[in-house]
């Protein structure tokens, strides 16, 4: 393929920051319920302090390599793509502060207020000094910067007030004060006035003389450090030490890591920027101020208190998943889906018949093994307890737990001791590759012979996922599919990787390139003079392999459907390259999270399910597993939800050929996710 211009490609970091200024734009709609609105900035933070500790880490850490880095799509270098990331963050955090600000006066018109101590009464003024002074100094260890009382290490996230002070000699100083604390609230009831509240950290700094009585505060701001998570547990690898221990040594290492970020909410003067900037190790470049807080997350305490006030309007109407009605109640799944495949939809169908499907395997005396991948766990896990009780009757339960699920890894280290201590044998797969699949294999042993029951989804294994999460979850008896998940975790059990495979797609080894197989038939058929079809709905598409088979298809002339929610690195409608694509991201209530794999019109389509994201650290560098559906009833169901899905002008977005999200004609009202919703209820009703 001759690309005359790079116009095809988009840049990953840079598409990555235009999936999270959508999540930014919910928190500006009108439509959106004020309570919600502020979760989605809060989010939107929450997902940008992410990105720069992994994305932003991770380039950093390629300027120190001996040779030029350039990405594979654009041909942007390391430093070109940090430079790029500041620009396009400093444009986003003005949108940000203009929304806040909005918000802020939406709730104020609903008596609701954050204020700041210059708009207090005197005598208000006087209670909030006590509690001060009462409830917060007490457990605040305030420093001055000297020889002998160093810079502190600022932890991840937290905020500090830093001062410059100022001696009766006129010499200055540094004073450095923790505000994140956990011994008092974040959020600051004003008790004469009803529905107002102040931070604690803009307390702390209001009150910061009283912390420094023989100086004279010059200037004064509040701070927030933001460091690389980007470890590399391949290099920490030692033969002599056991893969748990590494991982905690690693996670303890990552809270020490190097600034990407340094957010300051007030300007100061040049020289102490510098100094801080020299004490924290950060360039200058790095250094963002901000007219909002600092942190946004007390947005989810300020929900809290709207929730008490009970006025519906401020949030989404109720919603909770609801039961298939491809089961029967008070009836045994284990011999429900011996006889029909069973196709969960999350959240708006329950996890519940899945969690009922292990108990009772646990319990039945034809199980005898349980085999099962755990990448991200609830807290007080169902699933885990299900598995525990099926270890302690007697069952033989192997658990592979992934110990690199970045930010769960001191989770599932907890996990991984429970289920030994209960007689699991837990393995952490492979070195050099995560494992990302989501499968579950019941084996049972009856008069008839040994059979299976399995499970793949799309999603974790997390039950307070699987209500804000959308995710697919198939299981099944068929013999094949059970007969090849179990050369799946025979073959993870030899630390090894399926070399080949029938039904199944399994990643690094057989993924990738059977999906470019099925493009290729594709475009086989349009030669022929028939029609081609191509519908993905994946998180994020940077496989380059992957987008040049695409644009192949498209040139083609094979119709391409792309719902992808996050990153995209293909720009769509780009005339003799990409005009027969079309690219729409959905971003709403809950967090598109399913994949599936459509290839060839209806009378002839294979339809796949699958863990896997069609990005070369999924394809190539993860096991994954995609799954047929074979069942007639499923395949129509997940049609419907992808059409339905690709018709969504609510929440969805199209990707132009400027690279640029627009909003879709709305000739007809489309929300996804509600209508999923109305119709789960619905089912339920005559179920």
């Amino acid at each position: 393929m001759n690309m005359k211009k790079n116009s095809v490609y988009m840049n990953r970091e840079l598409s990555w920051l235009k999936f999270n200024e959508r999540v930014l734009q919910e928190a500006g709609k009108e439509d959106v319920p004020l309570a919600e609105r502020l979760s989605f900035i809060a989010i939107y933070q929450s997902n940008l302090d992410e990105f720069y500790r992994v994305r932003m880490g991770s380039l950093f850490d390629q300027l120190d390599s001996p040779q030029e880095i350039r990405e594979n799509k654009t041909n942007m270098t390391s430093s070109e793509q940090i430079e790029a990331i500041r620009k396009e963050t400093k444009k986003l955090e003005k949108k940000k502060e203009t929304i806040y600000k909005d918000l802020i006066q939406e709730l104020e018109g609903q008596g609701i207020r954050l204020i700041n101590f210059n708009k207090l009464t005197k005598e208000e003024g006087k209670a909030l000094e006590t509690y001060f002074d009462q409830e917060i100094a007490p457990f605040l260890s305030a420093n001055i910067i000297s020889k002998q009382q160093p810079f502190p290490f600022t932890k991840n996230k937290h905020i500090y007030a830093i001062a410059q002070l100022e001696n009766n000699k006129g010499k200055t100083k540094l004073a450095v004060v923790p505000c994140s604390r956990n011994v008092f609230p974040r959020l600051i009831n004003i008790p004469t006035r009803e529905g107002c509240f102040m931070l604690s950290e803009e307390l702390i700094l209001h009150f910061i003389p009283k912390l420094f009585k023989k100086y004279v505060v010059k200037e004064k701001t509040l701070v927030r450090v933001i460091r690389s998570a980007d470890i590399d547990t391949e290099s920490h690898y030692e033969e002599y030490m056991e893969y748990r221990e590494i991982m905690e040594r690693l996670v303890k290492q990552r809270k020490r890591m190097s600034p990407v970020k340094l957010e300051l909410s007030r300007d100061i003067n040049t020289k102490l920027l510098s100094n801080l900037c020299k004490e924290i190790n950060i360039s200058k470049e790095d250094v963002l101020f901000s007219k909002v807080p600092l942190d946004l997350s007390f947005a989810f305490t300020l929900q809290s208190y709207m929730k008490d006030k009970n006025v519906k309007e401020w949030f989404y109407p109720k919603r909770s998943p609801r039961m298939t009605n491809q089961l029967e109640d008070r009836k045994p799944i284990l011999d429900q889906v011996v006889k029909k495949d069973v196709l969960l939809s999350y959240p708006f169908e329950s996890i519940k018949p899945f969690i009922q499907l292990l108990r009772e395997a646990a319990n039945d005396d034809s199980v005898v093994s349980i085999k099962m991948t755990l990448y991200r766990l609830a807290n007080r896990s169902q699933i885990v307890d299900a598995l525990i009780e099926a270890a302690e009757n007697g069952k033989e339960v192997v658990v592979l737990v992934e110990l690199r699920a970045r930010f769960d890894e001191e989770n599932n280290i907890e996990y991984s001791r429970k289920l030994e201590e209960a007689g699991c044998r837990v393995i952490y797969g492979l070195q050099g590759y995560k494992v990302h699949s989501k499968i579950c294999l019941i084996t049972r042993k009856t008069e008839d012979g040994i059979s299976y029951i399995s499970q793949i989804g799309t999603g974790n294994y997390n039950e307070k996922t699987s209500s804000l999460y959308t995710d697919l979850s198939l299981i099944s008896a068929n013999t094949e599919i059970g007969q090849e998940i179990a050369n799946v975790f025979a073959a993870l059990l030899c630390g090894e990787k399926v070399e080949s495979s029938n039904l199944l797609l399994v990643a690094p080894k057989c993924l990738q390139n059977r999906i470019i197989e099925f493009i290729d038939n594709e475009i086989e058929h349009v030669k022929n003079g028939e029609e081609g079809y191509i519908g993905i709905k994946i998180n994020s598409l940077t496989d380059k392999e992957i987008i040049d088979k695409l644009i192949e298809a498209s040139q083609a002339g094979v119709k391409i459907e792309l719902i992808v929610r996050g990153i995209c690195c293909l720009v769509p409608g780009i005339k003799g390259y990409t005009e027969n694509i079309t690219v729409i991201s959905i971003v709403g209530r809950y967090l598109e999270h399913s994949r599936i794999y459509r290839f060839g019109p209806k009378e002839r389509e294979k339809v796949y399910i699958s863990s896997a994201d069609f990005m070369t650290r999924n394809t190539i560098h993860r096991v994954e597993v995609a799954v047929p559906i074979l069942d007639k009833e499923a395949v129509e169901k997940i049609d419907w939800m992808f059409d339905t899905m690709m018709k969504d002008n609510q929440k969805g977005m199209e990707l132009n050929n400027q690279g640029i999200y627009v909003e879709r004609e709305k000739t007809e009202v489309m929300n996804s996710q509600e209508y999923f919703f109305e119709k789960a209820y619905k089912n339920a009703e005559r179920f």
